[in-house]
């Protein structure tokens, strides 16, 4: 998929403004933006359209409607391992790699070269905390609330935020959430350090929300993904290793030319002018 194709997408709208700041909005609000066949086929493509062009400094991830989403549709997962004609280890094989390939349509938010802010109104279920997990940053409406819905549903949730949520929240609370499937309210999620901010409308949370996008957006974009890298690298390693990871990356990666351009908008009292990321090579001709 290229951006040139945003318009076909059945699942999501997508734009981009003229800040390099791309908004990708679920777009079934009927369904309550249930997490159907083509929401995982299309986001994914999404993020590496954005990615390999570079044609995104920072995204936001947002919905229509009341609330943000429902979570899975279940129907991705009803016919899995009812096949009785089939050999066991095959069934459960199969279902593996279903799972690996839900779980890399939310691992891309976490690998993209630009940061990913989640905005969330109302109801935010099951696969919607799984993705939200896996994005840089979350803020929410006052009437927004998070629950872990697998347990209730008789499954252990398998697409992030077991992984996830532990380091985004103390673990007893997480390990609370997790087993009992409680809503988790809009309050608590900013007490506990879940979401960065609450607003009381929808209206406030977006203008928020891409007034700090934007804000992001006029910095270098190699200075936010070598951020974001290193984040995410010293999330999963110890303070050692990713102090030498740090120094690696900056011996290599280390932008003599934004530099200049930073130092000089400030001598020159002016918004500094940077490159976006270049382009991701193709493996194909």
């Amino acid at each position: 998929m290229n951006i040139d194709d945003f318009p076909t997408l059945k699942a999501f709208r997508v734009t981009v403004d003229n800040n390099h700041v791309a908004e990708i909005c679920m777009s079934r609000p009927e369904a309550i933006n249930s997490m159907n066949s083509d929401f995982w086929r299309e986001l994914p493509l999404i993020i590496q359209a954005l990615d390999r062009q570079g044609a995104a400094r920072v995204i936001i991830l947002s919905s229509t409607g009341k609330h943000f989403t429902a979570g899975m549709d279940l129907s991705i997962l009803k016919d899995i391992g009812s096949d009785p004609t089939i050999e066991p280890a095959y069934r459960a094989e199969s279902q593996r790699h279903l799972l690996f390939g839900l779980q890399a349509a939310f691992n891309i938010l976490d690998t993209a070269r630009m940061p990913v802010i989640s905005a969330i109104q109302g109801a935010c279920i099951g696969g919607g905390v799984d993705m939200i997990c896996a994005t840089d940053m979350r803020f929410c409406t006052s009437n927004a609330y998070f629950t872990i819905k697998e347990t209730a549903l008789g499954i252990t949730a398998d697409v992030g935020t077991l992984q996830r949520i532990q380091n985004l929240m103390p673990s007893g609370l997480a390990r609370e959430l997790a087993y009992s499937s409680r809503n988790m309210g809009a309050q608590e999620a900013s007490d506990c350090g879940f979401v960065n901010a609450v607003y009381d409308t929808e209206e406030e949370m977006h203008l928020a929300v891409k007034a700090l996008a934007t804000s992001i957006a006029k910095h270098s974009p190699m200075a936010v993904y070598g951020s974001k890298a290193m984040l995410n690298y010293s999330r999963d390693h110890s303070v050692q290793e990713s102090l030498n990871h740090m120094a690696t990356w900056q011996a290599g990666m280390l932008q003599q030319s934004d530099i200049h351009e930073a130092m000089a908008a400030a001598i020159e009292k002016r918004e500094p002018i940077f490159k976006n990321l270049p382009p991701l090579p193709s493996v194909t001709k």
